[in-house]
């Protein structure tokens, strides 16, 4: 079984501003929502064997909130910069009027929409001991589902395929890329609409294929 989930409501999100790889907290709103999502998955019977989050606190805070909302135990979780959302490059930490008033229309909305399109190049990046070395400055989403695929076949798959049960905690873009690997879709980010807080449960087939997909939400029954 896999579950994804998309953090709650971070500070940047309800600014709107583009966030990427800045390690922004959660919201009260984004808490509540990560809770929500707990109590969502316990009453429809879920339970995990592992979960994998990306390296910023608004995923690592939901995925704790989460799974102590659910009240299953200690479940445990492992933390991966390839879970990351996508970096913006030098649209990190702007509203998107602000965005277009410096770089123009065309760049930001080739940015939101553009496979292979990457951001104007930002000066400053993060310089976490955890990336290995491998600092990005601005990607595209070409080069987050690049990013992303070795994480997805060496560490997620091999669980799944033991039978195990997997919630991953990650970011939009990054979540769409791994639907993306799941139901191999090439050249263009998958269309998964993914909403904060709000649990996605995939049905697979015996070769991880996408049989079908929903979100979980109140009026949800198992």
């Amino acid at each position: 079984m896999l579950i994804l989930l998309r953090h709650g409501e971070s500070e940047w999100n309800r600014a709107g501003r583009f966030t990427g790889w800045a390690d922004v907290d959660l919201t009260a709103a984004g808490e509540a929502q990560a809770v929500r999502a707990g109590h969502l998955l316990r009453d429809g019977g879920y339970a995990f064997d592992v979960c994998f989050t990306s390296a910023l606190r608004r995923a690592i805070r939901s995925s704790e909130i989460v799974l102590r909302a659910m009240g299953g135990g200690d479940v445990p979780c492992e933390q991966s910069w390839r879970l990351n959302e996508r970096h913006y490059g030098a649209l990190q930490g702007l509203g998107a009027w602000t965005a277009v008033r410096r770089f123009g229309v065309l760049p930001v909305l080739r940015a939101r929409s553009t496979f292979g399109y990457r951001p104007p190049i930002g000066d400053d990046t993060p310089s976490d001991s955890h990336l290995d070395g491998v600092v990005p400055r601005a990607e595209s989403l070409a080069d987050l589902r690049r990013r992303l695929a070795p994480f997805w076949h060496e560490r997620i798959v091999p669980e799944l395929e033991s039978g195990r049960s997997v919630l991953v905690v990650s970011h939009k873009h990054a979540l769409r890329a791994l639907f993306g690997e799941l139901t191999g879709r090439q050249g263009r980010m998958a269309s998964l609409h993914v909403l904060t807080g709000v649990p996605i449960v995939l049905t697979l087939d015996q070769g991880l294929a996408v049989t079908d997909h929903r979100a979980l939400r109140a009026s949800a029954s198992r």
